[in-house]
């Protein structure tokens, strides 16, 4: 019996041991227990897709982001549009074991095999402007259905060219999927709702999301085509077309972009650019960050989740996508009310 009774008393003390150490794991510091859902625990790192005013003012968005909740929330910003850059900036953020990376692609296609790499490592990945590959991310998030932006752009391109003429349309790069996206709704709105025009190419012509770009582009289209009356770009460089036009005294082709008020004020006010639109890139660096850190911390993006910025506060969720309803539309008339 005094066996028995030994082995028994040695048993519970090893219960006991095995239940402290559990306690210990599950609540550290004194018996309190850890708070998964603690922002300030969670890294969320944005890689964006260059250096230029859009991506200046979403990283003022992921500045606030961390001011206002305490998530350890950054940005890191490539030195060109280079897929490379940004798969190399996700390669060193998987060895750190940051808790979740967001990204702005250049060529989301590229991405993928570096995006699975960081999900392998526990890491959440969630992209903005990549609904192409939002099967492959945790979650996808956008200021609005893609679709939509572009009819409002091609129904913009027929009102100001009157429903008649040549146009042509610019992107960043065959490999940006929400331009390609936005290019694609705008020539089909415009092909239905104005079939007097006609698009001088069968795809989209690339500016390389550059000013120079665009301005170099459509001066060699109005060599090519002295006849068009309206040319519009899904990158936020129209200004850039706006100059060329502006030098080439010419005041009858009317410019819609995608557009930043500090780049293209001037353009629309003095109407060499007939309409500008766009969303806050600072309101969508703040919802894609807070989507991360709630993917990351297990708490889920669903449908009628506040992502806590402007036109994101009730995100209809379709797949693995997450629309928020955020367009702008600049005029004479309103684009003093915008400071970025």
């Amino acid at each position: 019996m005094k066996k028995i009774a030994i082995l028994l008393t040695a048993l519970l003390v090893l219960l006991s041991f095995g239940a402290c150490g559990q306690q210990a794991a599950d609540t550290p510091n004194g018996g309190e227990s850890v708070d998964k859902t603690d922002p300030s625990a969670y890294t969320v790192a944005m890689i964006v897709k260059q250096s230029d005013p859009w991506f200046d003012d979403m990283t003022l968005g992921i500045e606030q982001l961390k001011e206002d909740t305490g998530i350890n929330a950054y940005v890191i910003t490539p030195e060109s549009g280079d897929p490379a850059l940004q798969i190399a900036a996700m390669e060193d953020l998987i060895s750190q074991g940051v808790d979740a990376i967001c990204i702005v692609p250049n060529d989301p296609q590229a991405l993928i095999p570096t995006i699975k790499k960081a999900q392998e490592a526990g890491i959440v990945v969630v992209t903005h402007e990549a609904p192409g590959i939002a099967d492959v991310v945790d979650l996808d998030v956008e200021a609005f259905v893609n679709e939509d932006f572009g009819a409002l752009m091609g129904e913009a391109v027929g009102e100001a060219a009157g429903g008649e003429g040549l146009y042509a349309g610019f992107v960043g790069g065959l490999t940006m999927d929400t331009h390609m996206a936005w290019y694609n709704a705008a020539v089909k709105t415009i092909s239905e709702k104005y079939p007097n025009m006609k698009n001088v190419s069968d795809e989209p012509y690339e500016d390389g999301n550059s000013i120079e770009g665009a301005y170099d582009k459509t001066v060699e289209l109005l060599k090519a085509y002295p006849d068009l009356k309206a040319i519009f770009d899904c990158s936020a460089h129209g200004s850039g077309i706006a100059q060329a036009i502006k030098d080439k005294g010419r005041t009858d082709i009317k410019v819609i972009s995608l557009a930043i008020p500090s780049m293209s004020a001037t353009y629309i006010k003095d109407g060499s650019m007939v309409h500008g639109q766009a969303w806050r890139p600072a309101d969508a660096g703040y919802a894609t960050c807070y989507a991360a850190y709630l993917m990351a911390s297990g708490q889920g993006v669903k449908t009628g989740t506040d992502l806590k910025a402007p036109g994101y506060e009730n995100v209809k969720v379709d797949g693995k996508i997450a629309y928020g309803y955020a367009p702008l539309v600049f005029s004479k008339d309103n684009i003093d009310d915008f400071n970025f």
